[in-house]
This record gives structure tokens, sequence and C-alpha cells, in this order.
């Protein structure tokens, strides 16, 4: 690695890398572009799912409706006999309408309207209802509202969402990076490099993914390139914040900024590269997951993680050296300065006091982590469509209304499909099914039949949901019958969820426990950092179902929030623990365990908390968009971005460290200077600065 950091920062060689790079970057992007997303109807169901089984048999049907919308006319009165004549005229007229007469309610004080919305994906169905609202809604008389509801304006409205998404996540992230990397550098000059390095890395990383995921035909999603840009960026600027770091403190160290900038690169490699593949590999676990759209999302994040470690192992360097010193004014580094590591920063003097009572700091952290996660008793897991927004949309607040005059799954019913059994045989069994109120036959062709069912309970309750296991078991009996819908489909969600994290989470942490044995060559050392991302993990979740229920008014959890939550922050922790302890062994070779701890705590501790509350921040900014299961995920990695980087990272992974000691990097033996025993109360003596010392990231 030495003698490629030496070819990079090569004069000529440095400017005309950078400038091919960015250049090829931008022709990438702007030639290629990013790659079309086919047809996702199934794409959010998980496979082997009985409700995607009823989804593509619903689809070789010639007459299906495939989704449908529910126009609703309601009126705060009975319905007047010109009122009534209107919404019968407006039925027939509707685009799309069948032609049956609207259905009135009891009350008559609303009317429903059934639409079939033959559409190939999301985009299509949007423009469908679309239209459909303004047929409804012209020229209604004062009092008579007209909404549409049910499947398919749900989901032009989840569509709504992400128009022009991309582009505020983006200009949000882009701006919180550049705001955080001034007051990091407090430079007017020098964060423009590396958000110049990082932004062409998430473009290029967009374009790249997408067409990855359309050559292995993964299917993915209008959330995955706002979740990969949010990655890329956090991930590649708090590569760049190590790298700076680095290359500043070499600065003090050697004349020429070639060969200042040639270590530095040198010596942050290992750690990019170890934290980026660890990250890689957890990401890709996700390729085991029931649902095809985080399948997508785990291979569109790997490949934007590799992208950012290229760019920030290679451009960035080549970048930073084209330009003197001065890109640091005005703190600009001088050659004989004390380096981070030798001096008495303010990370050191918490070292210092965690060295003092390493036992009580690490039993105290330990004990506020466990109180953190009692919340996870509490969890209440499972979004229904109505609380998927963060502001109600026109779909829900019709639903609502609606569920007043009707049985409450009128605009949502549920979905039956058979090969072999009749229209009539799945009327007779559904209908004697407790919760069913009332059942129509949809459509019928070459031996597959299509029924709908109205149930009673209101959906997303646990009633509807019982509902519909006892059609299903009704339907045992009949081969090849599935049930679908969005009750249905909630059900499949949560059981594929479930098996999700059960086969995940084991595998993400055997993987980074691996490959933090094979960076580290120890065994109790990595044990430790996993043990410690968990517990982090687990209190972030805790502390998160509190700020929903008690501040945000969140009532449940989105299924696919903490499998998620967990890959990227056992992942992204891996980082910190790398940067960490990659710099401590290497000080423990010329200082022992104990103090090489506390110097890589000094000079490693600025870097990490900058990086933690840079990620933190990029997390947050998820927020942007009006739905819960990206801020539920926003909220959670920055709640635990921000305990691994303050507390565990500067605390308990210090102090279980200084209370091992020479243990704590078995078998592996480091200490080549002074012994320490472990567990010693006095406080470490700053050595005075050697002329040329040796320090690592």
């Amino acid at each position: 690695m030495a003698g490629l950091a030496r070819l990079i920062t090569r004069k000529w060689v440095a400017g005309l890398l950078a400038l091919v790079a960015l250049v090829g970057a931008g022709a990438v992007i702007g030639v290629l572009g990013q790659a079309e997303r086919g047809p996702t109807a199934t794409a959010a169901l998980p496979i082997g799912s009985d409700s995607r089984a009823a989804a593509d048999l619903s689809a070789t049907l010639p007459e299906a409706e495939g989704s449908a919308a529910v126009v609703l006319f309601s009126i705060d009165r009975p319905l007047a006999p010109d009122a009534l004549a209107l919404v019968q005229e407006r039925a027939r007229s509707l685009p799309g309408a069948s032609g049956a007469p609207p259905v009135i309610s009891q009350d008559r004080t609303a009317a429903t309207v059934f639409v079939p919305v033959l559409a190939n994906d999301a985009t299509q169905t949007a423009e469908v209802v679309t239209e459909l609202r303004a047929a409804a809604k012209a020229g209604l008389p004062d009092g008579l509202l007209a909404q549409v509801t049910g499947p398919a304006a749900i989901q032009a409205d989840l569509a709504a969402v992400f128009d022009g998404a991309n582009f505020r996540l983006l200009g949000a992230t882009a701006g919180v990076v550049a705001i955080l990397l001034i007051i990091t550098y407090r430079s007017p000059v020098l964060w423009l490099v590396p958000l110049t390095v990082v932004a062409a890395a998430d473009q290029l990383a967009a374009v790249l993914a997408t067409h990855t995921l359309a050559t292995f035909d993964v299917q993915w999603d209008e959330s995955t390139i706002g979740i990969l840009s949010v990655l890329v960026f956090g991930a590649g600027t708090d590569y760049a914040l190590l790298l700076i770091s680095r290359y500043r403190d070499e600065l003090r160290v050697h004349a020429d900024r070639r060969d200042a900038m040639a270590r530095a690169l040198a010596r942050t490699a290992e750690a990019v590269l170890s934290s980026a593949s660890t990250v890689v590999v957890g990401l890709l676990t996700l390729l085991l997951s029931a649902f095809p759209t985080t399948r997508g999302l785990g291979l569109a994040c790997a490949v934007g993680v590799v992208v950012a470690a290229a760019f920030v192992l290679v451009v960035l360097p080549a970048t930073l050296v084209v330009f003197g010193r001065w890109i640091f004014w005005p703190k600009v580094p001088r050659e004989g300065q004390a380096s981070l590591a030798d001096s008495r920063s303010f990370w050191r003097r918490i070292g210092n006091s965690v060295a003092r009572r390493p036992a009580l700091f690490a039993t105290v952290t330990v004990v506020l982590l466990a109180l953190a996660g009692t919340g996870l008793t509490q969890i209440r897991a499972g979004l229904d469509g109505a609380d998927q927004f963060l502001q109600k949309p026109e779909a829900i607040a019709a639903g609502e209304r609606l569920s007043q005059s009707f049985p409450a799954g009128s605009a949502d019913p549920v979905v039956i499909v058979s090969r072999g059994a009749s229209s009539a045989e799945l009327t007779a069994t559904v209908s004697a099914v407790d919760g069913v109120s009332s059942t129509r036959d949809v459509a019928s062709a070459g031996g597959v039949s299509e029924i709908q069912a109205v149930l009673e309970p209101s959906p997303g309750s646990d009633e509807a949901a019982e509902a519909v296991t006892g059609i299903r078991a009704a339907l045992d009996g009949a081969p090849g019958s599935h049930v679908g819908g969005t009750e249905a489909e909630a059900l499949d969600t949560a059981e594929a969820s479930s098996r999700d994290r059960l086969l995940i989470f084991p595998l993400i942490l055997g993987l980074v426990l691996v490959a933090l044995g094979l960076l580290l060559r120890s065994v109790v050392a990595p044990v430790i950092l996993v043990s410690t991302v968990v517990a982090t993990y687990l209190a972030s979740l805790g502390i998160s179902w509190v700020l929903f229920t008690q501040v945000l008014g969140f009532e449940r959890l989105d299924d696919g929030v903490p499998l998620l939550a967990f890959v990227f922050l056992v992942a992204l922790g891996v980082d910190y623990n790398i940067f960490l302890v990659t710099r401590a062994a290497e000080e423990a070779r010329g200082h022992g365990a104990r103090e090489g701890m506390l110097r890589a705590l000094s000079a490693t501790g600025g870097v990490i908390t900058s990086a933690g509350i840079l990620l933190a921040a990029v997390f947050a900014v998820l927020g942007v968009l009006p739905l819960v299961v990206l801020a539920q995920l926003g909220v959670v990695i920055c709640v635990g971005v921000l305990l691994d980087t303050l507390v565990v990272r500067t605390v308990l992974v210090p102090a279980i460290a200084l209370v091992l000691g020479d243990r704590f990097w078995w078998p592996r033996r480091l200490a080549d200077g002074p012994s320490e025993q472990a567990g010693s109360g006095s406080e470490i003596r700053v050595p005075r600065r050697r002329p040329h010392p040796r320090v690592a990231p």
C-alpha cells in the first residue's frame, strides 16, 4: 500500500488522477444515468408468502381489477334527490368505472363507487388516481364532498411522497454535511474538497448501483436511492474525516506535503478498507431477506460503500495534495507541532479520567445502556395503511370517513384467488367465517376465480388479522387457494420480518466477529467490540421507542425498521471500533496496551466524534420525507450512532480495555514498550514528543 500511496501523491500524477477521476465520473453520470425500475407490483411482498401468490395468480386473470380505487361521496346530512341523481350520473361517467350504480350507506350520508385501476406500476397508478380525483370532484354542489381511497389511492399517495424526494433529500444531506464540515475544520476552504469528492461518489454510486440491480434482476423501490445517498454521504465523509485528520497530523512531522499524504494514506487505508469491507459484507446479508426490495437495498448500499471508499482512498488524497498546506487555513499545521497522540487534548483528559477507575466507568455505562434498553419490552410492531404517513393524505382521510357509514373494511377488501375452486364455492366458504361482512365476485377465467371479502373489523386491528387467519384456515381444504389484500399482506410481512431477523441477525454478527478477528488477530477484543455494538443497538431501539410514543406520536414500529437499523448500526458501529482499536494496536507496540489505548483515544476521539455526529445528522435527514418508516429508521440510527460515538467508543471500550490490559488483545501480543498493570488507578503521564513518532489512524 505504501508504494501505491506514493504513486497517488506523486507530482503531476495526483492532479491528473483527480481530474480524470472526477471528469470520468461526471461522464458516466451524464451519459449512462440511473437505470429505470421495472414494474414492482409485488416487489414489497415477501417471497413465498400466501399474499404474493394471490397477487401473482390474480394477475393471470384477463378481467382482473389488479388494484381498485373507491370513490367516496359524502355529506353531513342524508343525500337529497338531486344530490343522489348527481352521484349516480357521476358513477357512470368516472374514468374506468364499470357503470354499476353507487352503493348507498344505510344512513344515506355516503355513497361509494368501485373503480378498477389497470396499471403496471406505482407511476401509472398515481396517474389514474389523479385523473379519477379530478373527475370525481368537478362541479360538485356545496356540502357534497368527493374523495378517492382504496388500495390504488393509498399506493398513489405513497408514490406522491417521493415526488422530488431524492432531490430534497440530496440537498438536505449535502447541506448538513457542509455545515458540519465547516464546524469541524473551521476553514472556509477545506470543506469544499471532501464534500465535492463525496458528492461525486454519491452520484456515481446511484448510477452503478441501479445498473447492478438491473443486471442481476434485483428489484428496488423509491426509497432505495434516498437511503443509498444518505449512506454514501455518511460513510464517505467518515472516511474522509479519518484521512484528513491523519494527513493533518503527518504535516506536523513531514516538511513535504506529498510525503505526509503518502504516509497518512498508507496508514489510513488499512482502517478504511477493513471497515468498508465489513460494512459491505454486512449489507450483503440483506440478500437473504424474504423481501425483494430489501435485497435491492442491501446490494445497492454495498455498491455505494465500495464507491465511497474508493473515492476517499484515491481521489481525495490526490485532490488534497494538489493544494498546499494553505488549504487548512486559518489553522495551518506546521512541522514540529505536537501530534494528536502526544497532545493533552480533551479526549486525553477523558481517557485519564477513565483510567483512574476503569471498572467503575465500565459498570456504570453498561447499567445505563441496560436501562435504556428496557423500552424494548413495550415495542409494538406493524404499521397499517393509515400509519404510514407523517401527514394524513386524502386516501387515509377518506378511508376513515368511509368507515363511519360502511363496514370498516369496505375500502380495502380481502382478496381470495383460487385455481380450481369456483367463485360460488369460495363465496360459500368465506361468507361463513367470523368477521366477514360481505363478499362479491370479481373475475373468473381459465380455471382461476377471484372474489373479495369486506371485513367488519377496522383495518389494522387484531380482529381484522384474526378474520384473515380464519379465511385462510377455512380455505385449507381448497388446494390452489390464496388470500391477499392489505390485511393479509400485513400478516405475511410480520411473519417474514421475524424470519429475516432470526436469520440475518446472527449471520451478520458472526461475519463481523470473523472480520474483526482477522483484522486484529485477536479473540477477546472482537467479542467485546461486537458485544458493545449489540448493546448500543438495543439501547438505541429502547430510547427510540420512548421518543416515538412520548414525543413523536407513533403507536407502532414498522416491521422492517429493526432489521435495517441493526444492519446499519452494527456495520457502521464497527467502523468506529476499527478506527479506535487499529490505532490502539499500533500505539501499544511502543507504549504498552494501557498507554496505547489512551494515546489512541487522544488521537482518534475528535475524528470519531465528528464522524459520529455527522453520520447521525445525515440519517436524521431521512425525516424530510413524510413517510413514517424512514423517519423511524433515521431516528433509531441517529440515536444509536450518537450513543456509540459519545458513550461506547469514548468511555466503555477504553474502560474495558484498561481493565483487561494485555488480555484485551489475547492471544496477540503487542506490547514492546513498558508493561502496565491492568486496573491500576494511577494516571498515565503523557510522554514527551519524539522527533518522528509513528502514528496510525
